[in-house]
């Protein structure tokens, strides 16, 4: 089962992810609390796609990625490593199977507010316990490190398959700068058919693997503006012209109250 958290104030917030019950835990915002944690694969499948065919076309459109991608590429080193082209594709915006999370509570909570207008959420996963004890209902032997799919042909046996109750937590050997800015890492279902949560919480495993935080949107304001103050943004966390540019959308709101600056720019 999901434990829930409800925050009522942001500084209920700090206090929670920075105690010592989610210290190393991975952390993902969503801007909507009533929607399920599944992939954009998922969901993209789910509207448009009979359940029968979505390991198939899940396939076809790595293939199609892997095809074409090498038109706008310097380096395509990415696509022959299949965990590294979906990484490729995540960042470029195509639906994955992968789960984007960050080793910050604060990169996540400004993902769940940024664009919030309801009541969002943060979800956490025991990434410690999927790392050294936690294991899928009835496979024992399928450890973190039995089901790398950096490792030889496992992303395909383990994940692609869409066969097996597994989740791994991790990033690509190698690290695009989006991963690095974010503090990023992915959680990677080997099913696209089941919730991450439910796939979670039949790990086999004593304790809480998966937490879920409230954050109510009258608390969006102070929280955003004390992430601005931390300097997190879509410019520092997207460091591309993309990212100054989607930052933007915030900064209509931001200002520096009583300063100069704001005086004579509204800056």
């Amino acid at each position: 089962m999901t434990k829930l958290y409800e925050v009522a104030s942001w500084q209920e917030f700090l206090a929670l992810v920075e105690s010592e019950e989610l210290r190393g835990w991975a952390f993902r915002g969503q801007c909507d609390a009533s929607w399920d944690l599944e992939s954009s694969l998922t969901r993209r499948l789910k509207q448009f796609v009979p359940k029968d065919r979505w390991a198939e076309q899940e396939g076809r459109a790595i293939r199609v990625f892997k095809r074409k991608a090498h038109y706008f590429l310097n380096d395509t080193s990415a696509l022959d490593d299949d965990f590294r082209c979906l990484a490729l594709m995540q960042h470029h915006g195509a639906p994955t199977r992968l789960l984007d999370f960050t080793k910050s509570p604060y990169v996540a909570s400004y993902f769940a507010l940024h664009s919030s207008t309801t009541t969002a959420a943060v979800y956490a996963v025991n990434t410690p316990a999927l790392w050294h004890e936690a294991t899928p209902p009835g496979f024992p032997e399928q450890t973190r490190d039995a089901i790398d799919p950096r490792n030889h042909d496992l992303l395909h046996k383990y994940y692609l398959s869409n066969q097996y109750p597994v989740v791994w937590p991790g990033e690509p050997w190698s690290m695009d700068r989006r991963i690095v800015a974010q503090a990023g890492t992915f959680i990677i279902p080997g099913k696209i058919d089941v919730s991450v949560a439910e796939l979670l919480t039949n790990y086999d495993y004593n304790d809480i693997i998966l937490a879920k935080i409230i954050i109510p949107n009258e608390i969006r304001s102070e929280a955003m503006e004390a992430l601005y103050r931390m300097n997190i943004s879509h410019a520092t966390l997207f460091p591309d012209l993309d990212g100054l540019a989607r930052s933007i959308s915030y900064e209509l709101e931001a200002s520096w109250v009583g300063s100069s600056a704001s005086a004579n720019s509204n800056q």
